[in-house]
């Protein structure tokens, strides 16, 4: 996009004869008047001196801010949605979106755009091409808004600002999902059961994790299956006995983050409690004040698909779906029988080993047990 002072560049004129002689001592462009040389060393600095009075965003040059000024004028709306542009262009566009227009097409994989310049980003995808690279760490990227973000992991930058707590971002996406944690606004709504979540994210993960049956990850050491590799990787120190978190005031290693974290809360009182405001009860995660908030509340929002019945957990959900499947995902070591439910292991297992005369070796296999909900381990004669 050119601003003013770009159109008077010599490098885009180069055959008529208009005297230029104000220039940039960072590039070399060169211009008519003194004022677009000015606006034009501010995209160097990334100094924002220009700001709008109707909602205080701020612009390096004040063509810039004229163009913006037309969003609040309602010059270019669309009179679908009642959106508004800084442009018309940018409005004909976006009627494309209405109409479903998509005029241009990829020659490789023939997928469609709606413009030209989102068909040339897709383009490098097949050519592997990244033409903006960083001049810092040489970093290199398919688009220039991408290098305009890393960027400020190396300026420090955080343009976006709450209004509300103060709280500074890197991106305008981390400041809306920020703003839903004071609105309390949850967009993203499962359609299979009453959760609602403030990120897409977290939708996305959460019907992976309570409503798909599709566990493709499966450990090597029990046989347990997990919906994501993250998970399994979790699972694994469980048979490994991999401590990776310490704590930096004692001797003492964790498996778990969150071990660590109620450890330094218990022993070294760093950190914060959680505390329920209605019985003072406290906590050290989030997770398990909202779960407990619930059971105050009477919320249930976990409703099975099979009965009305709902549960205030996914996992109590998924403890009832049981009931209405024939999966015995627990296989006993000793006489390969099939038992649906953690609680009847230790109970089925006692009496198997009992019965075939394994009792020495029932201490150490209920141990691994509780370590995992997989395979009960097999133990041979």
């Amino acid at each position: 996009m050119q601003t003013e002072a770009d159109s008077n560049d010599i490098t885009e004129h180069p055959h008529d004869d208009k005297s230029r002689p104000y220039v940039c001592t960072v590039c070399d462009k060169r211009f008519t008047r003194k004022a677009w040389l000015t606006d034009h060393r501010n995209r160097h600095t990334g100094e924002k001196l220009y700001s709008c009075t109707q909602c205080e965003k701020r612009f390096t040059c004040q063509s810039y801010l004229r163009r913006h000024l037309n969003v609040h004028s309602s010059k270019f709306k669309c009179s679908e949605c009642g959106k508004c542009f800084q442009h018309n262009r940018a409005l004909t566009i976006h009627r494309r979106i209405h109409s479903g227009e998509k005029l241009f097409e990829c020659k490789v994989c023939s997928k469609r755009f709606i413009e030209a310049g989102t068909l040339a980003k897709h383009s490098r995808i097949h050519s592997g091409e990244k033409p903006y690279k960083c001049h810092v760490c040489d970093k290199a990227f398919s688009q220039s808004g991408t290098l305009k973000i890393h960027m400020r992991l190396h300026t420090g930058d955080k343009p976006y600002k709450c209004h509300v707590c103060d709280k500074v971002f890197s991106q305008s996406g981390n400041l809306n999902d920020h703003m839903r944690l004071h609105t309390g606004d949850k967009p993203f709504k499962c359609s299979l059961c009453n959760d609602s979540f403030r990120q897409q994210s977290g939708l996305y993960q959460h019907k992976r994790n309570v409503h798909s049956n599709r566990k493709p990850y499966h450990c090597p050491y029990c046989g347990k299956l997990f919906t994501t590799n993250c998970n399994l990787k979790h699972h694994v120190r469980v048979h490994t006995g991999a401590k990776p978190y310490s704590c930096r005031h004692c001797s003492e290693r964790f498996t778990w983050f969150n071990r660590l974290k109620a450890h330094l809360l218990k022993s070294h009182n760093e950190g914060t409690w959680l505390m329920c405001r209605i019985c003072q009860k406290k906590f050290t995660r989030s997770g398990h004040l909202k779960e407990h908030l619930r059971r105050h509340e009477g919320v249930r929002p976990y409703v099975c698909s099979e009965c009305p019945k709902c549960f205030c957990t996914a996992a109590e959900l998924k403890d009832h779906q049981l009931t209405h499947s024939d999966y015995k995902q627990f296989c006993c070591g000793l006489c390969g029988k099939n038992v649906k439910r953690k609680a009847s292991v230790k109970s089925h297992f006692k009496r198997c080993s009992d019965k075939l005369g394994y009792t020495n070796v029932f201490a150490t296999v209920t141990k691994e047990i509780n370590k995992t909900s997989g395979h009960l381990p097999t133990v041979g004669c």
